[in-house]
């Protein structure tokens, strides 16, 4: 059985993509590996937060990942900052990495770009993000295409660490779902359905009302042919919505091609705005009633002593590799 690490930021309501590009896959996964599921609420304050809302969102999360399917039975779920062993190990991990390599991190030019002023975690977190995968001497971390650079990052500190110091870190494998890795945005099929877009109308929340979804999705942009065909490359929101259908139904895209043949957009529309909302109103049933109950704050008792011990371990193995207190513990 290989351990396997994912987690997520708490900044946002989770959107469809995440949904069926991750956590979809997540339910089936913890019943083949040893899974840990984390909120990385360290990240999330890489740039600023309202403490309110995060405290919010952090929770609202947690309450998204069991009512999509996690259990706690079968996965450790916690939050990031309730192990301090994550900022522990990241301070060790920042300390092996070099500047230029992080200043090549995509996403740190694209969050910095046209900004005078960026916080200096904007830089390391990728070590933070290295930590938190090494801990728990992880085989797999299923992540999307955008996340790839990172994921390499964290193999190369790994392999460094173990060659200057000691041979205790994994080096972990990067898993990239083959369909719905990603999903597209609604109203700009070329970019990622992201929920910290502007525009609503570009992304399903998780927690969307039926009609809100409708809506939505009649406002999906498609094209002028009228034809539904998956063809990524020429008819890239036709595809997007293909692909949305498929993974929310279960019926393959050829099948919908062909159920769809000569019907026009709109009935494809409707149709997949349905299968959208079949898919989620029993999450949000569970959510909502998650939101309201103890059993979520004991969930993630659970689960922060579960991980912390499991850190603990690693933290340890690494300090002594480094050379850092008594050399007593």
């Amino acid at each position: 059985m290989k351990t396997v690490f994912s987690g997520i930021q708490p900044s946002g309501t989770l959107t469809l993509g995440n949904y069926l590009g991750a956590m979809k896959n997540f339910a089936v996964m913890q019943d083949e590996e040893d899974c840990l599921f984390c909120i990385v609420d360290q990240h999330a304050i890489t740039v600023p937060q309202k403490k309110t809302e995060l405290k919010h969102n952090i929770r609202s999360l947690a309450a998204l990942y069991i009512a999509a399917g996690i259990s706690p039975e079968k996965a450790t779920l916690f939050i990031q900052s309730e192990v301090p062993a994550h900022a522990q190990l990241g301070w060790m991990m920042q300390c092996i990495s070099y500047i230029g390599e992080l200043e090549r991190m995509t996403q740190f030019k694209d969050k910095s770009d046209g900004k005078e002023a960026v916080s200096s975690a904007l830089l390391t977190y990728p070590p933070l993000m290295a930590a938190d995968i090494l801990l728990y001497g992880t085989d797999v971390v299923p992540v999307g295409e955008d996340q790839k650079q990172h994921l390499e990052l964290t193999r190369n500190l790994a392999h460094r660490f173990n060659t200057q110091y000691n041979d205790i870190f994994t080096i972990p494998e990067v898993r990239i779902p083959k369909v719905g890795a990603r999903i597209m945005s609604l109203n700009d099929p070329l970019k990622k359905m992201s929920k910290s877009s502007p525009k609503a109308k570009s992304y399903i929340s998780m927690l969307d009302e039926p009609e809100t979804i409708r809506k939505k999705m009649r406002s999906a942009v498609t094209d002028s042919e009228s034809i539904v065909r998956f063809d990524p490359e020429n008819k890239p929101g036709v595809s997007n919505l293909l692909t949305i259908y498929s993974l929310c139904s279960g019926e393959s895209i050829e099948t919908l091609e062909k159920k769809y043949e000569g019907a026009g957009y709109g009935p494809f529309k409707e149709d997949t705005a349905e299968a959208v909302v079949e898919v989620l109103e029993p999450i949000q049933k569970k959510y909502h009633e998650l939101m309201k109950s103890e059993e979520l704050d004991a969930i993630l008792d659970k689960g922060a002593e579960e991980a912390s011990k499991r850190a603990q371990k690693m933290l340890k193995k690494a300090e002594r590799a480094m050379g850092l207190g008594r050399g007593k513990r």
